[in-house]
């Protein structure tokens, strides 16, 4: 009889990957990203365990949507108030929060519970090519 070796999440050596934005299509960067960060691109992977890599994601404001999405996507935010909805098209989106677009997309192909966003919490994206995780000496993808 043979034993399944499952790892625990102590065992298991995490990566940081620095991926750059410029010119991918939105909705293929995220599930990439979504991979990465469920740790499916392993050979431990479990789906009860937070095994995955951490991302950083440059030039979120060079994010590439095809066809009309740019001028008809719509983000809608809640307040929890009565009336409280609002709603704002990718374009301004991308002016004001590119950040948000991004980790929209990406926690729209995590699963929907607790693992879910501690995976979230892996994410790092930021406008620009500065990012403050050189010490990490992320891995380019």
């Amino acid at each position: 009889m043979t034993n399944t070796y499952i790892s625990t999440s102590s065992v298991v050596k995490k990566k940081w990957y620095l991926i750059d934005a410029r010119d991918q299509t939105l909705g293929r960067l995220a599930g990439k990203i979504s991979v990465i960060l469920m740790g499916k691109n392993r050979s431990t992977y479990s789906p009860h365990q937070n095994n995955g890599d951490s991302i950083i994601v440059i030039n979120a404001e060079k994010i590439y949507v095809s066809g009309k999405k740019e001028n008809q996507k719509m983000y809608r935010f809640h307040s929890g108030r009565p009336g409280g909805m609002k709603t704002e098209s990718f374009k301004s989106l991308l002016a004001r929060k590119p950040e948000r677009i991004i980790e929209n997309a990406v926690k729209g192909m995590l699963p929907k519970n607790r693992i879910g966003r501690q995976m979230l919490t892996n994410l790092k994206v930021y406008k620009g090519t500065l990012h403050p995780h050189d010490a990490q000496m992320p891995e380019v993808i």
